[in-house]
């Protein structure tokens, strides 16, 4: 049975929950482009490509891959290396031509799974390699094969001599590098001269040698010393040398892809090199470029040596003790996160701001945002951020002004487009309502997948813009990464935070995410250099996470390391949806998920145990307040909304931390009776949530009277803007101050006055000034001063709608998966 028979049979075996997990890991339906695949055998044979094999080995750890390049190194022992590998198909210099690659049929070159476990010592070593052998199975990176069997995928078999650090094939560089004369010459510093009458006989008797270990350790030893000292490197690769032994067959500097080459006429000048490519130890593969072919390094090589895969990172040691009280501080720093995060978002509810034509929000905008809920500017920005990749705000066109009447022509200007502004979504209202972990979920499942570093701004000439986060596609693996190493550190201990804590734990988290080792090198002492500033990187990652609750004191949090099994569920390959963000946010446990988690059960029990652990980790909100004679009112914990709006309408955030401290005055009563709210209903309710229903403090009710009592006693009149009041003293008083004459009033009756501004205007020079008036509508009844409540639509999309596809393909690989598991 070949493998891809035995394939599909596996995959006939999937339900389809198994068989989404595995398409949504190799990006289908998407990864295979114009390709539409309908029959589980053509899921097969995308399966066994390159591109699709590739994709399965970037999502697993550098363990993996050690383990699988291991195996392969084992087949190509057995079997031998496939003709048209990987060191025969790779090009050495962009001009050349890609090889064909013969076709491989992995059932042919099976390794015995007891050779492999041999490795490993018995016990929980040997326990650990065969739960990664069979979670290996479960990805399809290892292939269905006989009991007792493994198959690797042909990728793995063609690459497999150069993960071993071997060559190509003596025949095939022999072939590609020389003519009838070089290869004459060689057989005869072998064999003696007259050894061979043809160009087939020579090569046919210098591949025969080669092919030999034994005659190959024979000629070895009689090597001078610079010849064995160019071997020790060479044998355990890479297998290619810079010399200058040979020459283009016509003196060109450039090589064209059937180019040949000569020796250089008095030798290199260097003996080892020489001796070894006298006899066919070193073959020229390209511009002043050697190779030892594969059968010679593998006769030279130590084989008693058994491979050593590292299944598991190195442990970390650059720790320090964690002190007690950690886990009290990540969740008062998560509390502050759902809590701050709540001001913004009520501060744009309130006044939504526009977001420019160039995109983002203006940095006066995003300010003023920060005043009013008390956050610094940066803080503000990625809480917009994490808003709109939450589905919680998102932009919306204002109505266009109506056109005006008359006759229109083709040459009458084109209406302009209207702004959009940033308006909370529909789903705000109820994320407003619930409790602080119903707020932080979203806000956590959209910065666990969202692809930038939302608080890193690369240039540092520029000034960072609201939802203008440079994209960055390394920023998911990297945060993967990072959690999952810290996930590793020894219990009681966190990562020290220096630049050897940082550089160990980019290493790590490189061993579980092999995508970071592009930006990984080591000099001769083993420092990694070369980090292109993937270091700025992840200390931004760092400090949002610790902002977020993720992180305390250099060590995951139980919250962070919910967060880190959402992203080892593959939340991360649906984005832009976001898995967890549209969940009920007040419901508890595995209630609430929604049709999309609840057919993914490995992504749903990852966003229940993040929602527990939220709930575990994270108070319930405070009802009540503790009132005092200085006329603060201190909450300990997260007030509960409606707490919350009560004390911000009548009061000032003072201070925060584990408790929020509201500052009470006159001009803040004053906004709450500009409000609409009576002093009988602020004293009613305010003692309502007094702590143990004790009294409110003297002080603080005198100061809502006296307020209440001077409050009114000034009414502005919308239709004709009129100032008017019972109190004529009052009257002659305002038609006199100063700071009132941009008004220009003008007193047209006892009690009345008239402005020349308009309704908003006065209003709000009378405050200015020191006054309390009120708005008056036509009828006589007051105005009241409302927050905006438009609301725009939620955009975020459904996990089966994140990934669009083009003609009537499935739209998702769930979709997908349905068809396939129907049509066996």
């Amino acid at each position: 049975m070949t493998a891809r028979t035995a394939l599909v049979k596996w995959l006939e075996t999937l339900d389809p929950q198994r068989l989404t997990a595995l398409l949504e890991e190799r990006r289908l339906p998407l990864a295979a482009g114009y390709r539409r695949i309908t029959t589980l055998r053509e899921l097969a044979d995308h399966l066994l490509t390159d591109e699709s094999v590739g994709q399965g080995l970037m999502a697993g750890t550098a363990g993996d891959l050690e383990l699988l390049a291991s195996i392969a190194a084992l087949a190509l022992e057995r079997h031998g290396p496939v003709a048209g590998g990987e060191a025969e198909d790779v090009p050495r210099y962009p001009w050349q031509q890609r090889e064909p690659v013969a076709a491989v049929d992995p059932a042919q070159r099976l390794v015995p799974e007891r050779d492999v476990l041999a490795w490993f010592e018995p016990g929980e070593e040997r326990r650990r390699a065969e739960h990664a052998l069979t979670r290996l199975r479960a990805r399809a990176l290892l292939l269905p094969a006989p009991r007792g069997k493994l198959a690797l995928p042909p990728l793995l078999h063609v690459r497999a001599a150069g993960f071993d650090g071997y060559g190509r094939t003596a025949d095939r560089l022999l072939t590609c590098a020389y003519n009838a004369p070089e290869i004459k010459r060689i057989c005869a510093n072998l064999f003696g001269e007259g050894a061979a009458r043809t160009r087939d006989q020579a090569q046919e008797l210098i591949t025969a040698l080669l092919a030999d270990p034994a005659r190959v350790r024979a000629l070895v030893a009689d090597a001078p010393g610079r010849a064995l000292e160019l071997l020790d490197h060479l044998v355990p690769g890479p297998p290619l040398l810079r010399t200058h032994c040979f020459v283009g067959r016509y003196g060109s500097q450039y090589a064209a892809p059937d180019a040949k080459y000569v020796f250089r006429e008095g030798g290199s000048g260097d003996e080892g090199t020489d001796w070894l490519a006298g006899r066919g130890l070193l073959i020229p593969s390209g511009l002043d470029l050697g190779e030892l072919p594969y059968e010679a390094a593998r006769a030279l090589r130590d084989e008693g040596v058994a491979p050593s895969p590292r299944l598991e990172p190195e442990p970390f040691t650059a720790t320090t003790p964690l002190r007690s009280g950690r886990e009290g501080e990540a969740a008062a720093a998560a509390a502050a996160a759902a809590w701050r995060a709540e001001l913004v978002l009520r501060a744009l509810a309130a006044e939504p701001v526009a977001i420019r034509k160039a995109g983002g929000i203006a940095v006066r905008d995003t300010r003023r945002l920060a005043r009013a809920a008390g956050a610094n500017e940066a803080d503000t920005r990625l809480w917009l951020d994490l808003a709109v990749n939450a589905g919680l705000a998102a932009p919306q066109d204002d109505e266009p002004a109506p056109a005006p009447p008359g006759r229109r022509n083709s040459k009458s200007p084109k209406a302009p487009k209207p702004a959009a502004r940033l308006l909370p979504s529909d789903h705000y209202d109820a994320w407003a309502a619930a409790p602080a972990a119903g707020k932080l979920l979203p806000l956590l499942a959209a910065w666990a997948v969202v692809p930038a570093v939302l608080s890193h701004w690369p240039d540092p000439d520029e000034t960072p813009v609201a939802l203008i986060s440079p994209q960055d596609e390394d920023a998911v693996t990297l945060r993967t990464g990072v959690l999952r190493a810290l996930a590793t550190l020894p219990d009681g201990h966190g990562l020290t935070a220096n630049a050897r804590g940082y550089t160990e734990l980019l290493s790590q988290a490189a061993w579980f995410q092999p995508a970071l080792r592009a930006h990984l090198a080591a000099d001769a002492t083993g420092e990694l250099t070369g980090l292109d500033g993937v270091l700025d990187r992840m200390a931004a990652t760092l400090a949002e996470a610790a902002l977020l609750g993720v992180v305390a004191h250099g060590a995951l949090t139980p919250v962070g390391r919910s967060l880190c099994r959402l992203l080892e569920a593959g939340a991360a390959h649906h984005y832009p949806a976001v898995p967890g963000a549209d969940t009920d946010p007040s419901a508890r446990g595995s209630e609430g998920l929604g049709e999309d988690l609840s057919l993914r059960p490995t992504l749903a029990k990852a966003v229940t145990t993040l929602r527990e652990e939220l709930y575990a980790a994270l108070p319930g909100p405070s009802e009540t307040a503790r009132f005092q004679s200085d006329l603060t009112a201190t909450v300990t914990g997260v007030p509960a909304p409606a707490l919350a709006d009560l004390l911000s309408a009548v009061g000032d955030i003072e201070s925060e931390g584990h408790a929020v401290v509201w500052r009470i005055t006159a001009t803040s009563i004053r906004r709450a009776l500009d409000a609409g709210w009576s002093a009988d209903e602020l004293l009613d309710r305010l003692t309502a949530a007094s702590e143990r229903d004790t009294p409110l403090p003297q002080p603080l009710a005198y100061t809502i009277k006296d307020t209440a009592r001077t409050h009114g006693q000034l009414r502005v009149v919308r239709s004709a803007c009129c100032i008017r009041s019972d109190d004529t003293t009052l009257i002659a008083e305002v038609a006199q101050a100063r700071g009132l004459a941009k008004l220009r009033l003008r007193r047209i009756a006892p009690t009345v006055l008239i402005s020349t501004a308009p309704p908003v205007e006065t209003l709000s020079a009378l405050r200015a000034a020191g006054y309390a008036p009120t708005q008056e509508a036509e009828t006589g009844t007051t105005v009241l001063d409302r927050a905006p409540t438009d609301r725009a639509p939620y955009l975020l999309p459904t996990l089966d709608q994140a990934h669009p596809v083009l003609g009537d393909a499935p739209a998702s690989a769930r979709a997908l998966a349905s068809v396939l598991t129907a049509a066996g």
